[in-house]
């Protein structure tokens, strides 16, 4: 039985399982794997100030923590494509289970170097760095569990986009709390709690077999692996749909979320204070729950459409901060914003687990996260030096323009416009 063959024979028992009225997301190890990603993102989301509080008061300033946060970013970005071929080589949860258990360690290292006092910049940057390796190594694996777990792929993504958008809200709230409380060391030591947490869940997990594909005797394990990298980017460029959104995507990176964020940021707290900015973020938050409940219960037979037609709505967010509206407006239009993201979000990666072959999932998986995130430091860096030309409004108006251009091409895409769901659980809505 081959891999697309798996994933109809579970999506059909899915829908039977539906139709008898028992829940079909839903169960021991689902609930596990929910409760791994979860945590894990609320640790992801501590960290960000941890690294701010913990290095300003050891007299380091803001390049610093850039470049401590930089040090996990490139070594994930650069790596992932690298982990993907891993983790369609050996057992994903074990791969997940050792990435979690480097990364308790690393934080806990973190975590004594902030309560003794001992913190140099070059060891904070080497810790991220073997963070961001454990991260390259843990992601790919998550694309190829959630079919192996829940019937129901769709309901199962929006179910963890919702835990993970509840764990971003949560999260700086919390880190702030340790710090007043202990110290940024308690935020790390918490940081890999999370980790301990994610890995106990991952242990506990009993997870259906996959297919086992046969694999051409290719010589040496250097060979064996540089085999498997070429195979999964023929297996990437082959489908138009997927690699259309990326090369799209990389565009939207640029001129859209990548200078987003950052302006965002900078123009919220000079004309609103930080309360105000903290008030826009969590409207984003709430939005991207929203987004998730909703993918919860909209079943498009032509899911890639359906959350093509939802990325026009991002375009409220950098357009209502950019036009200089009240703080009212600039919630509303963050929040209409995350909830259109967070669908997408689930449409997408739930169209890449039904139709992407159980035996290079990983690796496609791999070159999706690594073609998203590439461009977005572009998008940032270029960021300051646009506003100071053309002013921090009126980038941020281009890029709500961007935004709806984007959304706009995805939909004129035949291949990504047209693309019919794999499975069986499409609502009678086209």
């Amino acid at each position: 039985m081959t891999g697309t063959d798996a994933r109809r024979d579970a999506a059909a028992q899915g829908v039977r399982t539906a139709a008898a009225g028992a829940p079909t997301v839903w169960s021991r190890d689902f609930g596990l794997f929910f409760v791994a990603r979860a945590v894990a993102r609320l640790g992801d989301t501590m960290l960000p100030v941890a690294l701010a509080a913990g290095l300003l008061e050891h007299g380091y300033g803001a390049g610093a923590v850039g470049l401590a946060m930089a040090s996990t970013a490139a070594a994930f970005a650069g790596l992932v494509v690298f982990g993907g071929v891993v983790a369609d080589r050996f057992s994903t949860r074990r791969l997940m289970i050792g990435a979690d258990l480097v990364r308790l360690v690393t934080q806990s290292l973190a975590a004594a170097l902030f309560f003794t006092g001992h913190v140099v910049l070059w060891q904070i940057c080497a810790i991220g760095v073997v963070n961001g390796v454990a991260g390259a190594v843990f992601q790919p694996g998550v694309a190829s569990t959630v079919p192996r777990l829940a019937p129901d792929i769709q309901g199962a993504n929006g179910a963890i986009r919702i835990a993970e958008s509840a764990a971003q809200l949560a999260g700086p709230a919390v880190a702030g709390v340790l710090v007043g409380l202990a110290s940024p060391g308690g935020v790390f030591a918490a940081h890999a709690a999370t980790y301990a947490l994610s890995a106990l869940c991952l242990l506990l997990l009993r997870l259906r077999p996959l297919p086992v594909a046969a694999r051409p005797a290719t010589g040496s394990a250097l060979r064996a692996f540089r085999a498997d990298l070429v195979d999964g980017w023929r297996e990437f460029r082959s489908r138009a749909w997927l690699w259309g959104v990326i090369a799209v995507w990389c565009l939207y990176m640029i001129a859209v979320w990548g200078p987003t964020v950052p302006l965002v940021a900078t123009e919220v707290v000079r004309n609103h204070g930080p309360g105000a900015y903290g008030l826009v973020n969590s409207a984003l938050g709430a939005g991207t729950v929203v987004g998730g409940l909703l993918a919860l219960r909209v079943r498009p037979r032509r899911m890639l459409r359906a959350g093509a037609f939802s990325l026009f709505t991002f375009f409220g967010f950098p357009a209502t901060v950019g036009a200089g509206l009240g703080v009212p407006a600039m919630a509303a239009g963050a929040a209409v914003a995350g909830a259109g993201m967070s669908f997408w979000g689930v449409m997408w990666a739930t169209t890449v687990q039904t139709q992407v072959p159980a035996d290079v999932l990983n690796r496609i998986h791999a070159y999706d996260v690594a073609g998203s995130l590439a461009m977005m430091p572009v998008g940032q860096a270029l960021a300051g030096p646009a506003a100071a030309s053309l002013g921090a409004g009126h980038v941020l108006l281009a890029a709500s323009a961007v935004s709806l251009a984007v959304a706009a091409v995805l939909l004129a895409i035949p291949p990504v416009r047209d693309l019919a769901r794999a499975d069986a659980t499409a609502s009678a809505a086209p």
